[in-house]
């Protein structure tokens, strides 16, 4: 624990202008960042007398050694560099909202020549237009079935698409007119591109046009007395209201507005959101984030709106943001919101009719989510906690070990050696840590000293990270230390307890690695899979722990993703080689003139059999390039004939020749 009087910068020093600043550990790790309208004033609230902060304040500045800073010109800029700094650093006292799930989103790839709807998660992609996000899948498929009556727009994926237009026949939606078949002809790419345009206008709440015209289609129709026309028309008016009562009106003046509600207490957060377009609700979504810093319902509004729109632009971000209470710097989070949206966004609080009620609702939403939430937490708190306990017990450690690593070898008949790290942090994977690694000291199965190969490699990196950070100068950084730029280091961190994968062998050999470099401040087990037994340096007798034990459990659970995690990654290498070709052995030869070899003489047989004067009439490939590949070709296949480069023949056993 750091006193923060040792790290205070001297009267003076801080600058009274906007900016932002960061608080570092001992391991130079950023594990606080905010911003300023004065830096000067700001920094002064955190080095006032412990007492006197909050406890989570307080908890930060002794878990940090220094702080530093950045100016910026306006409050905006600070706004939009705290964001990006958060992002980058992920600091462990800072409040983000971790999404509680991947949401669904409707959306129609106007970027392909026949844009297609389907479902899609995760980050957006260019080109592609998002409607929701939705709270279920099925929800978009219902909604997607409904319309494609009156909008036949493409929902293949490209290999049936591609099928589809070499077979010359359409898929089942081709045949029932919920496709317009753009594979096979029946429209061309603009006709295609109006349905789908037409499509997202409806979509985007624009609902009215296409209802009216197709009323006046039916009852032309039915004036005609083409009564199968009027029927079908009847019905894709039915279906189309039918997806309109899906999403129910909430403001009736066509409102587009994203309406944020909160729940909280003293150590969570709970934070909903409502998306209106065209006065109706298009999509929800919610978080849920511990409270690691202490602040405001008006913080917890900031950062929520950070999380939000930080990635977003233009129409994604709304004309209105209502919010349960305005930010402290108000002005600054709508500007910045104006400039990510391009045009001006209005940021208030509602106080009266119909956007008032619709928040109501949107915070019930916000407390519900907070009470599920707290209800299936707190279990895994409590388990999590009564897990990391016994672990301690049973191994006699001073304290529960917050950070595991596990370690497991995997090969294939000693073939194809790699090694697998984990690491769960408070009884929690911390899957950006997991590390793979390659057997490079020897050749051949031998699990004890690949062992030793791994626990040596990875604490030497320790030790590296360590000394550049000067930690082995008192505790003081060395002028001639390299600037750490607060990134989450590879190996930077040790853990209070290192897993193997094994018995008595691996744990000596992690054990033995560790003496080899002076580290004797980080405890070792080993789990056997036959008996699930746990195993200590130098003890005859294994440590057997109950089999309902909560610790034994979380064990076997760091044991088995490690597991699984290093035969991925053995498969992964088996498999690359499987598929390596004696191509890949040619200098300069490309991945578009392999394939074009190929394509060519139908396999790598058939090309092994060719002259040199056959490869050079493949497109692109010179004489030079035709030689290294013929050799290449031999060489990979000592079984087959010899090359004469210089006439270009391939040479029998015998002496003679074939064409």
């Amino acid at each position: 624990m750091a006193d923060p009087s040792s790290y205070r910068p001297k009267p003076g020093q801080i600058p009274d202008s906007p900016g932002v600043y960061k608080f570092r550990d001992e391991h130079r790790r950023v594990i606080y960042v905010g911003k300023a309208k004065s830096l000067r004033q700001r920094l002064a609230n955190y080095f006032q007398p412990l007492a006197s902060l909050h406890p989570r304040t307080a908890t930060m500045v002794t878990t940090a050694a220094s702080v530093e800073w950045t100016v910026v010109a306006t409050e905006v800029e600070a706004l939009q560099l705290e964001y990006s700094w958060i992002k980058e650093f992920d600091p462990r006292f800072n409040v983000k909202y971790r999404d509680d799930k991947s949401y669904p989103y409707l959306a129609v790839t106007l970027g392909e020549e026949f844009p297609r709807v389907q479902v899609m998660r995760g980050h957006k992609k260019k080109g592609v237009r998002y409607f929701g996000p939705y709270a279920h899948a099925w929800a978009i498929r219902e909604t997607v079935d409904l319309m494609l009556r009156v909008f036949p727009v493409r929902t293949c994926s490209a290999g049936v698409f591609r099928n589809a237009a070499s077979a010359g026949r359409p898929c089942l939606l081709g045949y029932i007119g919920k496709c317009s078949a753009p594979c096979v002809g029946r429209v061309g790419p603009e006709e295609h591109r109006e349905l789908a345009e037409d499509f997202c206008d409806f979509m985007a709440g624009r609902t009215g046009t296409y209802l009216r015209r197709l009323e006046k289609q039916m009852m032309i129709a039915a004036e005609d007395m083409e009564y199968e026309k009027a029927a079908r028309l009847r019905d894709d008016i039915e279906a189309l209201r039918k997806a309109m009562e899906k999403n129910a009106v909430v403001l009736a003046d066509a409102t587009d507005a994203d309406l944020i509600a909160l729940a909280e207490d003293e150590l969570e957060a709970a934070v909903q959101i409502f998306h209106v377009r065209g006065g109706r609700v298009r999509g929800q979504r919610g978080w849920v984030t511990d409270k690691v810093e202490a602040v405001d319902t008006a913080g917890l509004v900031e950062h929520a709106l950070q999380q939000l729109y930080g990635e977003e632009s233009g129409d994604a971000v709304p004309k209105e943001v209502l919010v349960p209470a305005l930010p402290e710097d108000s002005g600054a989070v709508t500007a910045w919101l104006s400039g990510r949206r391009g045009a001006n966004v209005s940021l208030r609080v509602p106080q009266r009719g119909d956007k008032k009620a619709l928040m109501e609702t949107v915070a019930r939403n916000a407390q519900q989510s907070l009470v599920l939430h707290k209800t299936k937490r707190a279990s895994d708190l409590t388990t999590r906690s009564r897990a990391l306990e016994e672990i301690a017990e049973a191994l006699d450690l001073d304290s529960a070990p917050l950070r595991i690593e596990c370690f497991d070898i995997s090969h294939l008949q000693g073939e194809d050696v790699v090694a697998s790290m984990v690491v769960f942090e408070d009884g929690l994977p911390r899957k950006s840590e997991y590390r793979r690694f390659q057997i490079k000291g020897f050749e051949g199965q031998d699990d004890v000293r690949s062992m030793h190969e791994v626990i040596s490699r990875r604490f030497r990196r320790y030790l590296a990270e360590k000394e550049k950070t000067g930690e082995w100068v008192d505790g003081e950084v060395p002028e001639s230390a390299p600037e750490d730029d607060g990134r989450p280091k590879r190996f930077a961190y040790p853990p209070q307890l290192v897993v193997v994968d094994g018995g008595q062998p691996q744990v000596a050999a992690a054990r033995r690695a560790l003496d080899e470099l002076g580290i004797d401040d980080i405890a070792v087990c080993g789990l056997a899979k036959r008996l699930e037994e746990v195993w200590l340096p130098g003890d005859d007798d294994p440590v057997v722990l109950p089999r309902s034990s909560e610790g034994l459990y979380l064990l076997q659970r760091v044991r088995d993703t490690a597991h699984d995690f290093a035969i991925r990654y053995q498969r992964s290498k088996r498999s690359k080689r499987i598929r390596s070709s004696p191509l890949d052995a040619v200098p300069g030869l490309g991945d578009t003139r392999k394939q074009a070899l190929i394509k060519h003489f139908g396999s790598v047989k058939r090309l092994r059999q060719a002259t040199i004067e056959q490869i050079c009439e493949v497109p692109g490939m010179g004489r030079k390039t035709a030689e290294a590949v013929a050799v290449a070709l031999a060489q990979a296949a000592p079984a087959a004939p010899a090359v004469n480069t210089a006439t270009g023949e391939i040479m029998e056993d015998d002496g003679g020749s074939t064409a």
